[in-house]
C-alpha cells in the first residue's frame, strides 16, 4: 500500500464531494488533523472506520486502498447496448415465463422494494427508463467497469444524466472516454 497514493485518493474524493478536511472528520468522529494526516501520506486511515470513509466519500475499500486505481485485470467494459438488452430480457421474462410466474413477479418485487420503484412502469416510460440506464451505468462505474461515453450518449440523450455519469467517470479517476462534443444535445 502506498500512503501517499491512498492520501492523494482520498483529498480528490473530500473535494469532489465538497466536502472540507473538518466536515469529512466530523462525519467520522475524528479530528481534523486525522484526515489531514491521511491526505499528506503521513497515515494511513484505521481499519475500524474504512467503511464509514468510504461511504462518506462514495468509493469502495478496494478502490480506496489502491489509491483509487483498479487492481489489473479487473477494468472490465460496461456497454450502453448491453444494458439496454438487460432491460429487454427483464421485458421479455414476463412475456416468455408468464406475467403470473414466480420467476418474473419474484424479480419484478424484489427490484421494486430494493429501488423503491415501480419496475413496470418505469419500462413503459422512456424517460423513467432512461434514468434506469444510468443508474445501472452508474452502479457498474462504481464498481470499477469502465464505460465509452460517447456510447452512452447513444442511449440516454438528457444532458443532466450524461453530466452526473461524467462526475461519477470523474470521482472514479476515470477520464471520460468519447466525451466528444456530438454527445451533448
Amino acid at each position: 500500500m502506498n500512503a501517499l497514493k491512498i492520501g492523494r485518493y482520498i483529498r480528490h474524493l473530500r473535494k469532489a464531494t465538497g466536502m472540507t478536511q473538518k466536515d469529512l472528520a466530523e462525519k467520522l468522529n475524528l479530528s481534523f488533523q486525522s484526515v489531514s494526516k491521511w491526505e499528506t501520506g503521513e497515515a494511513l486511515p484505521d481499519t475500524a472506520i474504512l467503511i464509514d470513509l468510504c461511504e462518506a466519500l462514495d468509493t469502495t475499500v478496494d478502490l480506496l486502498l489502491r489509491g483509487g486505481v483498479l487492481a489489473a485485470g479487473e477494468c472490465r467494459p460496461m456497454r450502453a447496448e448491453d444494458v439496454v438488452k438487460g432491460f429487454r430480457c427483464m421485458e421479455d421474462m414476463g412475456k416468455y415465463f408468464g406475467e403470473d410466474s414466480t420467476f418474473f413477479t419474484g424479480m419484478v418485487e424484489g427490484i421494486n422494494e430494493k429501488m423503491n420503484i415501480d419496475l413496470l412502469a418505469y419500462l413503459k416510460d422512456p424517460r423513467a427508463r432512461e434514468v434506469m440506464y444510468a443508474e445501472v451505468l452508474i452502479q457498474g462505474i462504481l464498481s470499477g467497469r469502465t464505460v465509452d461515453l460517447e456510447e452512452i450518449g447513444q442511449v440516454i440523450h438528457n444532458e443532466k444524466m450524461l453530466e452526473t455519469i461524467r462526475r461519477y467517470l470523474a470521482k472514479a479517476g476515470e477520464a471520460p472516454r468519447g466525451a466528444s462534443e456530438d454527445v451533448q444535445q
